[in-house]
Parts: C-alpha cells; sequence; structure tokens
C-alpha cells in the first residue's frame, strides 16, 4: 500500500516486492500475480443469427455480434449449451437474471430471495487478501418495481451479498473510484495521487528500474482517470429518462452521473482495470444494464427505442448495440492484456466473462450466452470452442464451480451442480 493523509492506494505487481499474505520464506523472491475474476453483464441476449462461433484458436470465427472480440480468438473460450434451470420458471426477465449467477430458485409475489451469487461467496472466502472483498459497479440504477409478480430488483442486480441482499451497486464512477483509494476519513477533493506522493518517492528508490516505470505509468493512468471523472461530473445527467428542461434549474451535485453512456462504461472499465492492477480487489462485477432496461444508444443513432423494447428485434440497430457491449469486454480486456506481469499479463492472470440472462430478446433462456477471454493464472487453456447442447448435465453452475476452484475456493456443489466443467 501507498498511504497518505486520509488515503491509501493498493499497488500493481512488482518483480520487487513480494505480493501481501505471500507465504515464501525467502523475502527476496518475487512471488507470481494473483489470479482475477470478473464478470460482466448485458441484458436481454443478442441478435439471433449473430452470436455464434465456428473452429477452434486464431481460425475460429465469430459471428458479428463476437467481431469486436476477433483479437483475443487465441485468449476466448466461447461456452453454448449451458443453461439455469430455475430461470426457466418464470420465463420473464426478473426470473431469468435474479438468479443467474447462483442458479438458486427465486421467491416471486414481491419478496425477494435468490441465493450468494458465485463473486461473493469467492469475496467471502479470499475477500480479506485485499483492501475490498469485491467491486460491484452498474451503468444503469436499479429498479424498485414488480413485473408479473417478481421484483424488478432481481432485473437489476446480478450479484447478491446473500439469498435475501443484492449486493449494493456502484453507478457512479467518482464514487466507485473513491472505493478504490479513498479512506472514509477523507473529506474535500484532494486528489489521491497528491495524498501519497511521498511515500510513492520512498518506495520508488528501493525497487528495480522495469518496477519504476511500472510505477510510473500506474501513477500516471490513475491521474488520467482522476481527471476524466471530474469531467464527467460537471456534466449533469440526461442518460436514459431525459427531463422537460435543457438545463437544470437548481444546483447540480458535485459527483454526477455521467451524462454520455459511452463516457460512463469507459470509466468503470477503466476502474475495474485499475482496480485489478492494483491489487485492491481480486473480483469485479460490472453490470453493463439492467435486463428490464432502458437505456438509449444517441451515438449510435439508435435513440427511438430503449434496450428493452429494441431487444424483441432482430434489426441492424439491435446488432450495433450487441456490439457496443462486447466493444467494452474488448477494452477491458485489451487494457488488462498491456500490463506485463511476470512472464504473463493480466489478462492472463484473470478470468473476464460476458453473459446475459438469455440467448436472445425473446427469452430463451434454454441456453445461456457465455464467452469468456483470459488463462485464469495460466489455468484456462485459450482458444476453445464448447457447445454443451444435448449433452447432460449442462448446468451454468457448473461452471462457476470451475471459476471457484481457479480462485483457490474448492468447492462440492454450488447451485444445481455438483462437477466442474472439465474443459474450463
Amino acid at each position: 500500500m501507498l498511504r497518505g493523509l486520509g488515503a491509501s492506494m493498493a499497488l500493481p505487481w512488482m518483480e520487487s516486492m513480494r505480493v501481501w499474505g505471500d507465504i515464501k520464506l525467502d523475502a527476496n523472491e518475487a512471488s507470481e500475480a494473483p489470479t482475477r475474476m470478473a464478470i460482466l453483464f448485458s441484458g436481454c441476449g443478442y441478435h439471433r443469427h449473430e452470436w455464434w462461433a465456428k473452429g477452434e484458436g486464431k481460425d475460429m470465427e465469430l459471428g458479428k455480434v463476437l467481431s469486436p472480440l476477433n483479437d483475443f480468438r487465441e485468449k476466448m473460450v466461447f461456452i453454448r449449451g449451458l443453461y439455469n434451470a430455475e430461470a426457466l420458471k418464470g420465463n420473464i426477465h426478473s426470473s431469468q437474471t435474479g438468479n443467474l449467477l447462483s442458479g438458486a430458485p427465486l421467491t416471486s409475489g414481491g419478496r425477494i430471495k435468490s441465493g450468494t451469487s458465485v463473486d461473493q461467496l469467492v469475496a467471502q472466502r479470499i475477500g480479506h487478501r485485499t483492501k475490498l472483498p469485491s467491486l460491484v459497479l452498474g451503468c444503469e440504477k436499479s429498479s424498485p418495481g414488480v413485473h408479473k409478480d417478481y421484483s424488478l430488483l432481481y432485473s437489476s442486480h446480478i450479484s447478491w451479498s446473500s439469498p435475501t441482499t443484492p449486493t449494493p451497486l456502484e453507478v457512479y464512477p467518482a464514487l466507485a473510484f473513491d472505493q478504490l483509494f479513498k479512506d472514509k476519513a477523507q473529506a474535500g477533493d484532494q486528489s489521491v495521487l497528491d495524498a501519497v506522493l511521498s511515500d510513492a518517492k520512498d518506495l520508488r528508490r528501493n525497487i528495480s528500474r522495469l518496477d519504476q516505470q511500472k510505477l510510473d505509468e500506474y501513477l500516471n493512468s490513475v491521474r488520467e482517470v482522476e481527471k476524466r471523472i471530474e469531467s464527467a461530473g460537471k456534466r449533469g445527467e440526461i442518460q436514459g429518462w431525459r427531463p422537460t428542461l435543457r438545463k437544470p434549474d437548481m444546483p447540480r451535485p458535485k459527483d454526477g452521473y455521467p451524462q454520455d453512456i459511452v463516457e460512463h462504461m469507459r470509466l468503470m472499465s477503466d476502474i475495474l482495470v485499475l482496480a485489478f492492477q492494483t491489487d485492491t480487489t481480486r473480483i469485479c462485477t460490472l453490470k453493463l444494464n439492467n435486463d428490464h432496461g432502458t437505456l438509449r444508444f444517441p451515438h449510435l443513432g439508435v435513440d427511438y427505442m430503449i434496450h428493452h423494447l429494441l431487444s424483441h428485434s432482430d434489426t441492424d440497430d439491435w446488432l450495433k448495440v450487441n456490439q457496443f457491449f462486447l466493444e467494452q469486454m474488448a477494452y477491458i480486456a485489451r487494457r488488462l492484456d498491456e500490463i506485463q506481469e511476470g512472464e504473463r499479463t493480466a489478462l492472463d492472470n484473470t478470468m473476464l466473462m460476458l453473459c446475459s440472462s438469455m440467448l436472445t430478446g425473446h427469452h430463451d433462456a434454454t441456453q445461456l450466452p457465455v464467452v469468456m477471454l483470459g488463462g485464469g493464472g495460466g489455468r484456462i487453456k485459450g482458444g476453445q470452442n464448447l457447445n454443451y447442447l444435448g449433452k447432460p448435465d449442462r448446468q451454468m453452475c457448473r461452471l462457476f464451480l470451475s471459476m471457484m476452484d481457479k480462485m483457490d475456493v474448492p468447492l462440492d456443489t454450488f447451485g444445481d451442480a455438483t462437477q466442474p466443467l472439465g474443459e474450463v
């Protein structure tokens, strides 16, 4: 940690230093970077004719939805045919999303009961190793309503700390940034870098030249995100529902909600990368939108219909929106792949998964769309194209058992699964 008045900042992996909690006896021997797990979610599924993959490795062909991931085919695992049996019972958005990461049965009638999600179960087991047990981010605010007897909180949350508690979702980039770097006692708008500058200078004198370069790059990236958050917060809130006033008629809050969904998602993606790069947490979920969401996409020329309604079509506009979500995954993967951690990159040390609660916007949850990037700390073979359709034991929770095992949280059962996916 770098520490200063009211602030603390976790450091990126360095060859000159040992990872917190490393049990190696030789203090001079650098340890390996940790394995991380990130789960991205976009609601309402994807274009029914363009979510596919053929072949394997560098020769893998991808449907148009997945085209933003072309550069990562050798680090990709495309998975078809997994499903969540409990999600088929309600056949609506809420009943298909609230248990996506747990496989648990949902309570209807306006009451809330799901299951502890995979990210939070891992956080409960290993979260004490980092400043934050997990980071739970979103780009669309949760909805408190009820739809066909199911609470829309199920549509708004994929991360659950307990069966009755959705994990608090941070949708404000400035507050998400504060979670990483600011202590609760800190007040005002002091830059995190200014607070820890003295400690950083002391550290720099005692690390290798390569680590000095890495430290400088890291501090510069933190400063850049600080500046972008400050700029985004000044523009007010006009995303999604649009007010009738062109300008606010009251003083706006100091820390705002970005008006631009492009900037919002990019900021949250950068914060995810920073969280992993600094080892502030090793577990993150990023909900790009709600499963029954109302986002619009004017930057794509798709401003005439909200996301949920658009998902019931298979138009070129729906494809544009799908590709926009996949571009967020590609951006995160590229950022992580640029971070060298010993002989691997941060992407090689990460499991980055994108999923949705239905294959298409027509509520088809008989198979779920899943794509993974990264090597899971060298324990996942890339370039795979896996198909479980027509096979027994194709529970989505089998994938979660595999992911938990690579996070050093081996379990015999999770949800409705009793064995992991051997191929992952």
